[in-house]
């Protein structure tokens, strides 16, 4: 996940009770597809691209998340492929890692951390 001081923008993606718990949903900021996930199990918040590389589908923020060796993570719903929520890194080593972003919660809402305008 990138880092807090490394943010240019805070994009308002939604209300904190319009994402699912322990689930994800998707937000659009400009022309980016961006997962957004409330892993309520763990008390945080992740996001990343919601475009899998694998077959270039945008489809993560519909995927299953969990963790692999106490490292977050969202799996692919087509086919499985498992990504680190933390760093993007592709758990099956198979793919290209996935863009993530910092994310924060302020008064009922959440943000994305974007370092570009």
């Amino acid at each position: 996940m990138q880092a807090h001081e490394n943010v240019k923008k805070w994009f308002k993606a939604a209300r904190v009770e319009d994402f699912p718990k322990n689930g994800g949903a998707c937000v659009k900021y400009r022309d980016k597809q961006i997962a957004v996930f409330n892993f309520t199990r763990r008390g945080e918040w992740f996001a990343c691209q919601n475009m899998c590389p694998h077959k270039k589908e945008m489809a993560l923020a519909r995927g299953m998340i969990g963790e692999s060796k106490g490292e977050p993570k969202v799996a692919c719903p087509f086919h499985k492929k498992a990504f680190s929520l933390c760093s993007g890194e592709n758990i099956n080593g198979e793919e290209e890692p996935v863009t993530t972003y910092p994310v924060k919660v302020e008064d009922g809402y959440v943000y994305i951390g974007l370092t570009t305008d």
